[in-house]
């Protein structure tokens, strides 16, 4: 058995488990993959939350050590194997991509609530948006064109795990057909047609 498992949702359409599951592969490590259905409770079953005592996804265990939270997780196996790294060198640069996963991760709720990753992994379009959606569209928009001056091909100078994570949320729009500056969308694109993150992008996933 591999002594690293990554338990992933059964949809393969968390953009957390999707985030390790690309740190993972962009280290080049081998690891078991462990599906849970979320929408049968298999998260709050008394041998998963032993496991994640957030009841979440993903949970990395490693050797019976078992940590929750993508960001945690990630940072965790960039100290473990930094030879291959997914976050930038340069400490400016890594507090920079640190900073946008946090916020990804915190803020821009109304994005999170009415353009499901199902729009993204499904392909289910979703009305328009809220007054307060289109307003966490516009403060996102306005972020990452901030982020990415013009011919910028990633956040940092170079690739990092944050450019996956952002082209996740922008394409909750795109995908969707909101308007997105189109830079933004060739961006996104760019990050799409990377191997790690196509691989969970094509993932055969049950039926809705």
């Amino acid at each position: 058995m591999s002594q690293l498992r990554l338990f992933v949702d059964a949809r393969y359409t968390s953009p957390y488990a999707m985030s390790v599951h690309v740190t993972l592969r962009e280290k080049g490590l081998d690891f078991e993959t462990v599906l849970v259905d979320l929408d049968q409770g298999q998260n709050q079953a008394d041998d998963y939350s032993r496991l994640s005592l957030t009841q979440r996804v993903p949970t990395l265990v490693h050797n019976g050590f078992a940590l929750s939270e993508s960001s945690a997780i990630s940072e965790y196996l960039e100290d473990l194997y930094p030879e291959r790294p997914v976050y930038p060198r340069d400490p400016l640069q890594r507090a920079r991509a640190r900073q946008v996963q946090a916020w990804l991760r915190s803020d821009l709720m109304p994005i999170r609530e009415e353009r499901s990753t199902l729009v993204v992994f499904y392909g289910v379009k979703q009305g328009p948006l809220s007054t307060a959606g289109q307003a966490a569209a516009g403060k996102l928009i306005a972020a990452a064109q901030a982020l990415l001056p013009e011919g910028a091909g990633y956040l940092c100078g170079e690739w990092s795990i944050a450019d996956a994570d952002l082209a996740v949320m922008l394409n909750r729009l795109i995908l969707n057909g909101d308007e997105v500056p189109q830079r933004l969308k060739d961006y996104a694109a760019r990050q799409w047609q990377r191997a790690s993150v196509r691989e969970w992008a094509e993932k055969v996933r049950p039926a809705l």
